[in-house]
């Protein structure tokens, strides 16, 4: 489909505020494009960056039909942008589209209308250890009907926010509080899918731990409350006798996270075993204390690699290797960040090379 672009009134020098901060900046341009019953996808154009006009009855408001999905580019060494894997998003994306009864993209398309984006905004993209041009692609329902049904009209829209760290320490241990009184998703619920709702649902708990002072919630599963599921709005591992990395095995109710499946598949080249299992939250504490896991951290796009420092679960914390970054996070971490910043060799052709010139060119 091709995607016309339309003049932006400010065209002055982009001057990035410091320090950035996390997604509270957006860029001048964002895509769109619309979908109905009767017509599929149509009318994709790369314009300004304005607010969305809704109807009061449009069924985003009223049945909550909304997913989204996030994903980074990067300044290399060369000064070219380098995305990560976002034929990855595509695919989850057409996954939650699909479990809320919403119409796919193609993928293609989709991968091609960030790509375009990011090359009319390359000036937005911020250089520097933990910052990157944050992508948003959302999808809406937008007709305008209190009905519960499936939208017959659909919003599909992308827009970037250049970012610093997700923490604003950076790559610094986080404070985890495990949550036993609320869930993030249940069995056959959304918790794969990345909808709007399972976010809504986490800010309770979340908000609770940031007033006591944690910055993350552990969620457990929702039958037992025994389970470890994940750290907040991100995957979570643990590392057992100062190598191996084990993380909660995929539920129905846990995102399968891109980053998630990228150090599943880096870590063992790096010379650490991973695998996925079912993990008790009595044992992993036990553990810890024990001194047989020597390491947790968070997998995810906004912050890449947390190190965890301490969990705190009524009113007590334990301590998780002595609360500082310890070497298998680092060094995963590392790899991970050489492959998306361009300082390191691509052996699993996850990045994709954004082509600044031809998309100016064609604009």
């Amino acid at each position: 489909m091709p995607i016309r672009i339309l003049p932006i009134a400010d065209t002055s020098p982009v001057v990035l505020p410091e320090p950035l901060g996390f997604g509270r900046l957006f860029t001048r341009r964002m895509y769109n494009r619309r979908f109905e019953v009767d017509r599929g996808w149509f009318d994709a154009t790369i314009g300004p960056y304005d607010p969305i006009v809704l109807s009061p009855g449009a069924q985003i408001l009223h049945t909550g039909q909304a997913i989204f999905e996030g994903t980074k580019a990067y300044v290399r060494p060369d000064g070219r942008l380098g995305m990560f894997r976002p034929d990855a998003n595509a695919a989850r994306f057409n996954r939650s589209a699909e479990r809320l009864a919403m119409p796919a993209v193609d993928p293609v398309e989709f991968v091609d209308a960030i790509e375009t984006l990011v090359a009319l905004e390359r000036e937005w993209a911020p250089r520097g250890e933990g910052s990157s041009l944050y992508i948003r692609p959302v999808m809406i329902a937008t007709e305008a009907t209190i009905e519960v049904r499936a939208s017959r009209s659909y919003l599909h829209y992308i827009v970037l926010s250049p970012a610093g760290p997700f923490f604003p320490g950076g790559f610094q241990p986080v404070a985890v509080r495990v949550e036993e009184d609320h869930v993030r998703a249940a069995p056959g619920g959304t918790g794969a899918e990345k909808t709007v709702g399972n976010y809504a649902a986490s800010l309770y708990a979340t908000e609770a731990a940031r007033a006591a002072g944690y910055q993350q919630v552990l969620w457990l599963d929702a039958v037992e409350r025994r389970f470890v599921e994940e750290a907040g709005a991100m995957n979570v591992a643990f590392v057992y006798d100062g190598g191996e990395i084990v993380t909660p095995a995929l539920s129905g109710s846990i995102l399968p996270g891109i980053t998630r499946d990228s150090v599943l598949r880096l870590a063992p080249d790096l010379g650490f075993p991973m695998r996925e299992a079912r993990l008790d939250v009595d044992e992993v504490l036990a553990d810890i204390a024990s001194g047989r896991i020597t390491e947790a951290f968070c997998m995810g796009t906004a912050a890449v690699i947390a190190p965890i420092g301490r969990f705190g679960r009524r009113g007590r914390d334990v301590i998780v290797g002595g609360n500082v970054a310890g070497p298998v996070a680092t060094r995963v971490y590392r790899a991970l960040t050489d492959i998306q910043y361009g300082r390191a060799e691509d052996p699993y052709g996850w990045t994709r090379i954004v082509d600044v010139d031809a998309v100016r060119s064609a604009a």
